[in-house]
């Protein structure tokens, strides 16, 4: 098929590829405009821009591609369909009119569970089980179109944002290779969406990274989870931020079997260290208690709890906030 393909981050890279290795023509590549990047604060292509140029393929990069010269130079195209993986600007009804199979959407969640921007931390921050890829047939709406294809993955109890945007990320390569000869041959059904079962996602912020040590251990522990790489889950010790990466939800019941648990009066409020070992820390919540694995103070490099208790004195009763 002939292919004009959109989007911008790492997530839309392996799309791309898959596209080209599965011998698609791929007509031009439209991605966001060189934006300024680092301490040097010079413009830097997109990673997808970047892929575009490896392979030598025609790009575009519209400020907006809503204008009028833009759309003229995508009918110019001839492309069969329009694929668009995380491009970062919403498309005119004009322009999704333009291939003959219309505009597809790779999107990180089973709609319409987490149409919007952030589906993958959102999954994670409520604790789901399981998460997929949709292709999408695309509409006006945010991510409202007809279902073509799913594809459902497990959610394990150790992944974070950043191993599960992996995951996805080469699920949905995947999985628009095996959609696009299916499409041209008319052997995918669209399947209108449930709106009923629709939850959004908005984007996130690095103010949502801030553990409130009143939450239960459980949701505390899929707010590291889900915040990691950015902008992580974070608390203050001692005036200091801190990083927490890695964490363990135990309930009450599961904390009080452990060594030293004992010690605890089981009563300690949020935010309060109730446990130090060698190895590890625990600090209660407003339902169970958290084991801290693995920080980051500010000023200081990622590393175990074991090596952060080495050079940091930290005492059952101190608080975090």
């Amino acid at each position: 098929m002939k292919i004009v393909y959109m989007g911008t981050p790492d997530f839309s890279v392996p799309p791309l590829e898959k596209m080209i290795e599965a011998g698609h023509e791929i007509v031009a590549v439209v991605t966001q405009p060189d934006k300024p990047k680092g301490r040097s604060d010079q413009p830097m292509p997109s990673p997808v821009k970047e892929c575009a140029l490896k392979h030598d393929l025609k790009i575009l990069q519209p400020g907006k591609i809503r204008e009028a010269e833009v759309v003229e130079e995508l009918k110019k195209l001839d492309a069969d369909i329009f694929v668009v993986a995380a491009f970062g600007q919403i498309l005119s009804q004009e322009v999704l009119d333009i291939p003959r199979f219309g505009c597809v959407n790779i999107h990180a969640s089973l709609l319409p569970k987490y149409r919007g921007a952030a589906p993958i931390q959102m999954c994670i921050l409520n604790g789901d089980k399981t998460t997929g890829v949709t292709i999408m047939q695309m509409n006006a709406g945010m991510d409202t179109g007809d279902i073509l294809i799913t594809k459902e993955i497990p959610i394990e109890e150790d992944d974070t944002a950043g191993t599960l945007f992996d995951k996805l990320m080469y699920l949905g390569a995947d999985l628009i290779v095996e959609a696009l000869p299916k499409i041209e041959k008319g052997e995918l059904t669209p399947t209108p969406q449930n709106d009923s079962e629709a939850t959004k996602c908005g984007k996130i912020s690095k103010e949502m990274g801030c553990i409130n040590w009143s939450d239960s251990a459980e949701k505390i522990s899929y707010l590291v989870r889900g915040m990691n790489p950015w902008p992580s889950a974070y608390t203050n010790l001692n005036g200091k931020m801190l990083k927490v990466w890695k964490a363990k939800a135990f309930s009450k019941e599961e904390f009080s079997k452990l060594d030293g648990a004992k010690q605890c009066s089981g009563n300690e409020k949020p935010g309060t260290v109730c446990l130090v070992t060698k190895k590890d820390f625990y600090v209660s919540t407003g339902e169970g208690v958290l084991q801290i694995l693995e920080l980051q103070l500010a000023g200081k490099k990622r590393m175990d709890a074991a090596a952060f208790l080495l050079g940091y004195t930290l005492n059952a009763g101190d608080t975090l906030s």
